[in-house]
């Protein structure tokens, strides 16, 4: 007996359309626009701009000629390759016994050291030439003077407007990088090696030098050349010390090239050899560091003991605690003493202690107090752009949503070889000149921070795409959600904290970027790292302190919130990749 089935009536099927436009490729189209506009236009423009006559346009090569047919142009050049070498090795000095006391050793205050080397770390390099030339003036520096008060003599042994100070200057505030990269590789040396070398009758400082520091000499080279790189590129601390001591270096020598009138097709020609060594050693750094591929620091096994100093530990907490006085203590003290001064040569006595610097520079200075507003009200803006543009990059890439989106990334990454200077002579001859006419607008000035610290964003941003499973993406493709919704309501809230580390690894260096502010500001665009600069020319230290304090205290409130969501050392360690 056969049962038959049941009838159902068809349920009506709507067809569904072979192809539905989705609206997030003009997401993507737009991130390629401004990626075009940000990173390629400009880079384009600076090559153009430095093969074109002033005021024809035409093809030439005399801005080549202008800008290396002087011999103190050329000097300049050599100037800043020698700076650059001799700052990298004096970093290399102050970070390297740092990083190994602090990762591999017992030393005492291991967690104080991290903290003062991150104090070191967001203290704009401008601000410590201050603090040294406060401290190393001829005569009137405090070291200086209390040498000469010590001994009698009549002049003190240190002079701070040399060569020689300018590079301690700036390797006592670059030697973090070297500090990042070489404790990132010594935490992952297996102490079985250091094992096999005591076993054989090494010591501890033998089997430092023989041992352990040649499994992390790829990230030490790395770090060097980083720091090689930030000297030759940087403009405030030159500007303030090799300008006065009758020198000049790259960065300074195109600044004079801005002056009346503004030469941009020379400074063009004349950046091109700064770019070039640029790119050429950051391509070596990568190189090196991407052949640190040794098993002792590629396993994840092997136990990881601290080396016992014994007594000599407490010789590298004192050595730790030096750099920490040359870098941290002594110039604080001394840029704390003459915010409070009416006088800053007069001292620390209670009759000099005023608050009228503070006073001046919040309410009475016609532009300071703007001038800290516009600084966080761009760099807020720039890290708030740069974040989620290098996102949308970064999910791009991850994803493979488009032919060729490895390009995107490449374009995120590439400001990282372009100096600050550079980079802001590129956004001078792209958009300064009609029909943008963009010179001395918060517009440009927004700009050229986001292409700065692009590298940041999207260094973070593709780690932290890479880290989330494509699965939970698809579920609410399945359920019928587009991929901005994904975007919306799966990868962003799963991906704040990381973007909040971003946002702040981009934020608190662009309120103090002075490179490219220097290039690019006009009268109502100032912001605090220009005004300190200019107040720097006057000489009025006193006030000049006052507003480098408020910037930094500023900036407090952000490393707390930081340090809360991402750990103690958070820029640091995530600079460290």
């Amino acid at each position: 007996m056969s049962i038959a089935a049941p009838a159902f009536d068809p349920v009506p099927v709507r067809p569904v359309r072979a192809s539905r436009f989705d609206s997030s490729w003009l997401l993507w189209i737009a991130i390629i626009a401004v990626l075009l506009f940000l990173v390629v236009s400009p880079f384009v423009y600076l090559v153009i701009t430095s093969f074109q006559a002033e005021r024809t346009g035409d093809f030439t090569l005399s801005n080549y000629a202008t800008a290396y047919g002087r011999a103190r142009y050329v000097d300049a050049l050599f100037n800043s390759l020698k700076l650059g070498a001799a700052s990298a090795a004096l970093a290399g000095l102050f970070a390297v016994p740092l990083a190994w006391a602090v990762a591999r050793t017992n030393m005492p205050g291991r967690g104080l050291t991290r903290m003062l080397v991150l104090a070191t770390f967001i203290t704009p390099p401008y601000t410590g030439a201050v603090a040294w030339i406060l401290l190393a003036g001829p005569n009137a520096g405090w070291l200086n003077r209390f040498y000469m008060m010590a001994t009698g003599a009549e002049a003190g042994p240190f002079n701070i407007y040399s060569f020689t100070g300018l590079a301690v200057v700036i390797a006592l505030y670059s030697f973090p990088y070297i500090f990042i990269f070489t404790t990132a590789a010594l935490e992952l040396v297996s102490s079985e090696m250091e094992d096999a070398a005591n076993i054989l009758g090494a010591g501890p400082w033998r089997t430092m030098r023989k041992v352990t520091l040649p499994l992390a000499l790829p990230a030490i080279l790395g770090g060097l050349i980083i720091c090689f790189l930030e000297a030759i590129a940087l403009f405030g601390s030159p500007a303030m010390i090799a300008i006065p001591a009758r020198f000049n270096v790259v960065t300074t020598q195109l600044f004079q090239f801005f002056g009346n009138p503004v030469r941009v097709e020379v400074a063009a020609a004349y950046a091109m050899p700064l770019l070039g060594v640029t790119i050429l050693l950051v391509l070596v750094q990568r190189l090196i560091v991407r052949r640190k591929g040794f098993v002792a620091l590629t396993g994840k096994g092997g136990e990881r003991r601290p080396i016992l100093l014994g007594r000599w530990r407490w010789v590298m907490f004192g050595y730790a605690m030096f750099v920490a006085a040359l870098a941290v203590f002594l110039p604080y003290i001394f840029l704390v003493q003459s915010a409070f001064a009416k006088a800053w040569g007069r001292g620390f006595l209670l009759d000099n202690i005023t608050f009228a610097n503070f006073r001046f520079i919040l309410f009475e200075h016609a532009t300071a107090a703007q001038s800290v507003i516009n600084s966080f009200v761009y760099a807020g803006i720039s890290a708030t752009v740069a974040v989620f543009l290098t996102l949308g990059v970064a999910y791009i890439v991850a994803r493979r949503l488009i032919p060729f989106g490895g390009v995107l990334g490449f374009l995120c990454v590439a400001p990282f070889v372009i100096p600050g200077v550079v980079l802001a002579i590129g956004f001078y001859a792209a958009y300064a000149p009609p029909p943008l006419a963009l010179y001395g607008t918060a517009l440009i000035m927004i700009l050229a921070f986001t292409t700065r610290f692009l590298p940041v964003g999207y260094v973070n941003a593709s780690a932290a795409i890479n880290s989330l499973n494509p699965e939970m993406e698809e579920a609410v493709r399945v359920l019928g959600g587009s991929r901005m919704t994904a975007l919306r309501r799966v990868v962003a809230p799963l991906l704040k904290r990381n973007l909040l580390g971003a946002w702040l690894l981009i934020f608190i260096p662009a309120t103090r970027e002075l490179s490219a502010a220097i290039f690019l500001y006009g009268p109502n665009t100032k912001v605090a790292s220009v005004m300190i600069f200019d107040m720097s020319e006057e000489g009025n230290f006193e006030r000049l302190a006052a507003l480098a304090l408020v910037l930094q205290v500023l900036t407090l409130p952000l490393l707390y919130l930081g340090q809360r969501a991402l750990g103690r050392d958070f820029m640091l360690r995530r600079n460290a990749t």
